[in-house]
């Protein structure tokens, strides 16, 4: 009996060294359909966005958090980026900070569309943080009319070359 605990730690170990840990704990890969979510309208009055409701169209999600340089900055860059863009392609620019008078004065700030701009004031907490594995760091998704991933971190120069 004690050999046999033994072969099974064995054999655990070597089946555990082979697993990607990566690619367990970076959240959805290309290829994988976006996980479906509904935000809050930021302004009274406005719908919520559901990802569910953009099928048909090439979807750019971009997570972010005024925190972040790195990624308050790609944000601002996509932004510009979908603006040029033919109709088909629709952003959804989601920030995880925790104050909204932070995500509003952010926003001004950079001249995001407030159109696409939505907070999730949970932060890391959130429920849309955790579905999407970001707490190794910010990314976005472009996602195809179909609503899978065909691209994660893209840049503005990439992005063109998807849609078209």
């Amino acid at each position: 009996m004690r050999h046999v605990k033994w072969k099974f730690v064995a054999l655990f170990t070597l089946l555990v060294s082979f697993v990607d840990k990566d690619s367990i704990f970076s959240g959805q890969d290309v290829g994988d359909k976006a996980p479906q979510f509904t935000l809050s309208a930021t302004d009274e009055g406005e719908q919520p966005l559901s990802l569910k409701n953009l099928r048909g169209n090439y979807v750019l999600l971009s997570f972010w958090a005024s925190y972040d340089a790195a990624s308050r900055m790609q944000n601002v860059q996509l932004s510009k980026a979908v603006a040029h863009m033919p109709s088909q392609v629709r952003m959804v620019s989601v920030s995880f900070d925790e104050y909204r008078s932070v995500f509003d004065e952010t926003v001004k700030k950079d001249r995001i569309d407030p159109a696409i701009s939505f907070v999730e004031l949970e932060g890391e907490n959130s429920s849309l943080y955790k579905q999407y594995s970001l707490q190794k760091g910010f990314k976005n998704y472009l996602l195809n009319p179909e609503g899978v991933i065909i691209a994660k971190d893209v840049d503005a120069d990439e992005l063109s070359a998807y849609v078209q």
